[in-house]
């Protein structure tokens, strides 16, 4: 048996994984080793459908270190006039290039893949079936917890009956796996998260008739505006700006709902369907290019979730939808926020990495890093990292925003940690906001609404957090 010793063991080599071993690795003289059961790093990125691209700016995402993309503004498409999105195979080759160029000579760090962790201080090939014994010196770290789901490899929940065809996304960009199929005489797309979104907005794309589309819909989503999460000083009053107008909506508002609305009049939040009230927020980001063209699709089947596809018809919670023979059914309905209780980050010998800024997982594990190395114990290692709850429901979204502000105020008053943040790539605001010159009244006036409204907004999330439960 192989032995091995290390002062870090991080289990997972996805996006998470990478960025805490990227800071870990500029903040501390540690060695680390990081396994992973797929081939490449990158996690769910090695799964991602072919057309998948980040929601949020590739100025925010991938590791402290290693800049991803070029900070190119889109000129064309949906994304026109906003800051560039890494697609999935870019995201893929940039997280190979931080292994081989930034982790691995470096010297301090193994790289394990094709195996498993398993628990006890072994290591297992996947491949061979040779084990390793590790020897962890300090802390092993949990970098899977909140690993996502993606169509390729979840599980459905709903039968296929004989004849019926139903695909995954990732199959739409492979002709082989459409032979037969294409031309169908309608599209079917099942669910309405985000992949459902990137589906639907390719398949217009590339020249599918809104009215050749039928999208299920089980509950309406409202949506992050990612005009209000650019970078960059020419941003300043949409990004810092939208800020302190979301943070005014949470001063202000009487209930859940009324925050929502609220979040929706200052451009903050948008929904596809203005019509409908929309009772889910998973924080997808979107741009109001990709609304209007979502907009389009009329045949919209809001019947609750699917339980059976046909050749002929869709079995939804509500009834039975006809549909013409041939239709390609796009399952969707893969869920990439499972609900997992919250934890402490920092427990012991252990490190379980979670969420501490929402929506960005890179900058919460780097941050969490740059805390391992720096913390004086676990005690005030989690109260600069409190977990914030992802929010499953619209009730559950006041109680995240508030310990989202929480850990921004503590981080506000922890010079170096301060510090970091500013000069972090994964960051973004920082720099931004530190760049303000004292004369420029406009900037200075959004960055002093924001200071002043931010205890006023955490004083009626906590009470929105508390009375929703009961009122939802």
């Amino acid at each position: 048996m192989d032995r091995i010793e290390t002062d870090y063991l991080i289990v997972g080599a996805g996006a998470a994984g990478l960025a805490f071993a990227d800071t870990l690795l500029a903040e501390t003289d540690a060695t680390i080793a990081i396994v992973d059961r797929r081939g490449r790093p990158g996690g769910h990125w090695n799964d991602a459908y072919p057309f998948v691209a980040l929601h949020q700016p590739s100025a925010f995402y991938g590791v402290a270190s290693t800049e991803l993309g070029s900070g190119r503004i889109d000129a064309h498409g949906p994304n026109a006039g906003l800051h560039e999105l890494a697609s999935g195979p870019e995201v893929s080759g940039y997280f190979d290039r931080v292994m081989r160029e930034r982790l691995l000579p470096s010297g301090r760090v193994a790289w394990l893949p094709m195996s498993q962790w398993s628990g006890d201080g072994t290591i297992v090939s996947l491949l061979s079936g040779a084990t390793t014994a590790v020897t962890v010196r300090r802390k092993v770290v949990d970098a899977r917890y909140l690993s996502p789901n993606v169509p390729a490899t979840h599980v459905r929940g709903f039968a296929v009956a004989e004849g019926a065809r139903v695909v995954p996304p990732g199959a739409l960009a492979d002709p082989s796996r459409l032979a037969g199929l294409a031309p169908p005489p309608r599209w079917a797309i099942l669910g309405a998260g985000k992949t459902a979104m990137d589906t639907a907005t390719w398949l217009l794309d590339r020249g599918v008739a809104p009215d050749a589309i039928t999208w299920v819909v089980p509950r309406d989503s409202w949506l992050l505006n990612r005009l209000r999460t650019q970078p960059g000083e020419a941003f300043f009053e949409q990004t810092i700006g939208g800020q302190a107008e979301q943070l005014d909506a949470c001063a202000r508002a009487t209930s859940v709902d009324d925050l929502f609305e609220r979040l929706e009049a200052c451009g903050v939040v948008m929904r596809i369907d203005p019509s409908r009230r929309p009772t889910m927020f998973h924080l997808a980001t979107i741009s109001e290019g990709e609304v209007a063209a979502l907009r389009r699709i009329g045949d919209v089947v809001r019947k609750g979730r699917v339980r059976e596809v046909r050749a002929d018809a869709l079995v939804l919670d509500e009834g039975v939808v006809p549909l013409p023979p041939g239709t390609v059914c796009v399952d969707c309905t893969a869920s990439a926020v499972e609900r997992r209780p919250t934890r402490p980050i920092f427990e012991g010998e252990r490190i379980v990495l979670q969420i501490v800024r929402l929506p960005l997982p890179t900058f919460s594990a780097a941050l969490c890093a740059w805390v391992e190395a720096h913390g004086a114990d676990d005690a005030e290692r989690n109260r600069l990292c409190a977990t914030v709850p992802f929010p499953h429901s619209l009730a559950e979204y006041p109680a995240a925003q508030l310990a989202h502000l929480r850990n921004q105020a503590q981080w506000g008053q922890h010079a170096a940690l301060r510090a970091w943040i500013r000069d972090c790539r994964l960051d973004g605001f920082g720099r931004m906001i530190a760049a303000v010159r004292p004369d420029d009244t406009a900037k200075t006036a959004i960055l002093g609404r924001f200071r002043t409204l931010a205890p006023a907004a955490m004083a009626n999330l906590a009470r929105l957090a508390a009375a929703a439960p009961a009122a939802h």
